[in-house]
């Protein structure tokens, strides 16, 4: 308890890196995300010396570990050099572009979304590990100026009426199916059935 009371009080050595908008892309998710890839390459008695605070990086130690002080400052130089062409994991692609998870998985199935590769990590704590695609910085940022998003969810909303319309069609010919004679080999007539095949809504 005498070390930390010491610490706190002992003056300090403080450095602040402005994340540039190139990096974040305009989120706060990303610039946490830099901050913990920044800490990953540190000392694991460095780490905690390395926050974010209003779009920037911040070092702070105490006087006493100069030497400490300047192989993180350069550590973290490195890291923000590279910054801008860090990929773009899945929850900072959701807050850049504001989406939904749903979202993600179904544009990057379909190929709106395009993958940079994937990662693997093991969970804090925990044996398991997961993997999940990343995304390349550049082709996020073309897609948030391009405002692209909107139709796209269009696109899903008017693929998803007329889903609704086909199901509502073969629920109505199954019905029909039911209801005719066995045995008589005559097609079931529908009305409006002439239209819906020149439509082609069922090839």
């Amino acid at each position: 308890m005498a070390r930390a009371k010491k610490d706190d009080n002992e003056p300090r050595l403080t450095r602040e890196w402005l994340l540039p908008a190139a990096a974040t892309l305009g989120s706060s998710v990303r610039a946490k995300g830099i901050m913990l890839e920044t800490r990953a390459k540190m000392p694991l008695a460095l780490r905690k010396a390395v926050d974010v605070r209003a779009g920037a990086i911040v070092l702070s130690m105490p006087e006493s570990a100069a030497a400490e002080f300047a192989n993180a400052a350069s550590i973290v130089e490195t890291v923000l050099a590279g910054a801008e062409d860090q990929k773009v994991i899945p929850r900072e692609i959701e807050d850049i572009l504001g989406i939904k998870t749903a979202e993600r998985h179904r544009w990057l199935k379909d190929g709106r979304l395009i993958s940079a590769g994937t990662r693997t990590i093991k969970l804090r704590g925990r044996a398991r590990k997961i993997t999940f695609h990343v995304f390349d910085p550049r082709h996020v940022e073309d897609l948030l100026d391009s405002g692209v998003i909107d139709d796209w969810r269009e696109q899903d909303a008017e693929t998803a009426r007329e889903n609704r319309r086909r199901a509502a069609w073969q629920r109505k010919l199954a019905k029909a199916g039911k209801a005719a004679p066995e045995g008589d080999g005559e097609r079931v007539e529908l009305v409006g059935w002439a239209e819906f095949e020149r439509d082609g809504f069922l090839r």
